[in-house]
């Protein structure tokens, strides 16, 4: 039970300590990574066997690569950096934006033509080559552009956007939730797609919103959410997310976790929601009685060891001090 301003009761589940639970060791498993350990990460066995995002989402391998290599690998300009981001995005997929260099060169607006990337697409694609990450369930675009292939489509919207300069319009804007507004008003991009684009290009210093001023909570965030609570008293699942993010330090001194923190950043909204997530998924083993909204059962992805090391690189306006 959680009691919001003296008044209103959150009615908790088992779900609720666990959630925290599993903050604490999957931060643990990726801290140990980077100090080196290869073995002995942790003695939970769905951890050991299931593949689990990272607690914070900025230390995901796609997201490091994002920042480091695509964001931050030199100064490019506003309109650059955004199209960069955007393209890189619309896959999720590390090995397709390395195709697409190895085709191309330094990828830019000066440099870039829809058509020699969508060629260059259908060939890997021809070959057997997988283009898009299983991460995002990305939409197909045949009602918004007539096209074939997937990834046309992408492209398409990729050039409307540049058309109306979407990167200028960004800079301008003063609100994430503002920023998020005019991404979300393109076709193919829903809500939970529009706010993971809205994070991503507030890594560089196009924008520089607080990532605690506004969220959107995904359908797998509110399978964990419901899996959490029994009764939200009312509360919606972003102020449920804005309530964990708020009580993170509480909870997590209350169950005598000694949470390792990502330098002197607690944990953003961002990061709660992808959290909730990643519970809802953890929950299906330790929790199978839970229910969420999408009755999913199973854990598609197994765990595989990949002892590739990450040369951690964070925003450098978070002045992160590990």
């Amino acid at each position: 039970m959680i009691t919001i301003n003296n008044q209103q009761s959150i009615k908790t589940s088992c779900g609720y300590d666990t959630f925290w639970k599993f903050a604490y060791e999957r931060q643990n498993i990726f801290m140990k990574r980077i100090q080196g350990e290869r073995s002995n990460l942790t003695k939970d066995d769905v951890l050991q066997s299931f593949k689990f995002t990272n607690t914070y989402r900025a230390s995901d391998r796609v997201s490091q690569y994002l920042i480091k290599n695509i964001i931050y690998t030199k100064k490019f300009s506003v309109i650059d950096t955004v199209f960069r981001i955007l393209l890189f995005k619309l896959f999720n997929k590390i090995e397709t934006w390395e195709l697409l260099e190895k085709t191309f060169g330094e990828i830019t607006t000066e440099t870039y033509s829809s058509l020699r990337y969508i060629q260059a697409l259908d060939k890997a694609m021809d070959s057997g080559i997988r283009i898009y990450s299983n991460a995002y369930m990305m939409a197909s675009g045949s009602k918004a552009f007539p096209v074939k292939r997937k990834h046309h489509a992408h492209f398409l919207l990729l050039d409307r956007m540049l058309k109306d300069e979407l990167p200028q319009q960004l800079e301008s804007c003063h609100t994430m939730e503002a920023a998020y507004n005019l991404i979300l008003s393109y076709p193919m991009i829903g809500n939970f797609l529009a706010y993971q684009y809205v994070t991503d290009v507030n890594y560089s210093e196009v924008t520089s919103f607080s990532e605690c001023e506004f969220t959107v909570p995904g359908p797998g965030s509110k399978d964990g959410i419901r899996k959490c609570f029994e009764d939200k008293a009312g509360y919606s699942d972003t102020d449920i997310i804005k309530i964990m993010t708020e009580r993170q330090e509480y909870e997590f001194e209350r169950l005598g976790l000694d949470f390792k923190y990502l330098g002197n950043r607690s944990l953003q909204y961002i990061d709660i929601q992808n959290i909730f997530c990643e519970t809802d998924k953890y929950c299906r083993v330790v929790h199978p009685e839970l229910e969420g909204y999408s009755g999913r059962t199973r854990i598609k992805q197994k765990f595989k060891i990949n002892n590739k090391p990450i040369d951690l690189f964070y925003p450098p306006k978070w002045n992160i001090r590990m």
